[in-house]
């Protein structure tokens, strides 16, 4: 399907607006994430596991943890709650009841995740008119 036979939806504003601020908290959460130790707690690391025929590494070790920081760990909390809030917005809005189920609603699901005004929000940029 080109982009021409993408079906087109009347998208509520506040619909396209929650899914732009669904999109941003999920792409700070995965920035933050991306910065974070590999583990909430402190944890040990480990040394490399080899072969001990072929010296080949068969499982890679890792560096110790520090753990999160209280800061790291209210950030990642505060953004995960925002991520499941807006989910919950997004998926129970009442615009979703005009669509037939089927098909017609799960295009428009799909839809709403790339449409102009959400993306626009996103980048921060005018919506198109």
């Amino acid at each position: 399907m080109s982009q021409n036979d993408t079906p087109s939806f009347a998208f509520p504003a506040d619909l396209t607006r929650l899914q732009a601020a669904l999109h941003q908290a999920r792409a700070e959460h995965e920035a933050l994430v991306r910065t974070l130790p590999w583990s909430v707690e402190p944890m040990p690391g480990w040394a490399p596991e080899t072969n001990g025929n072929t010296g080949e590494v068969t499982k890679p070790g890792r560096e110790a943890s520090p753990g999160y920081t209280p800061e790291q760990l209210a950030e990642d909390t505060r953004l995960r709650a925002l991520v499941r809030d807006l989910s919950e917005q997004v998926s129970t809005h009442p615009f979703w009841g005009t669509l037939e189920r089927g098909p017609q609603l799960v295009d428009a699901r799909t839809a709403l995740k790339s449409h102009p005004d959400v993306l626009a929000d996103v980048a921060g940029q005018p919506a198109a008119a």
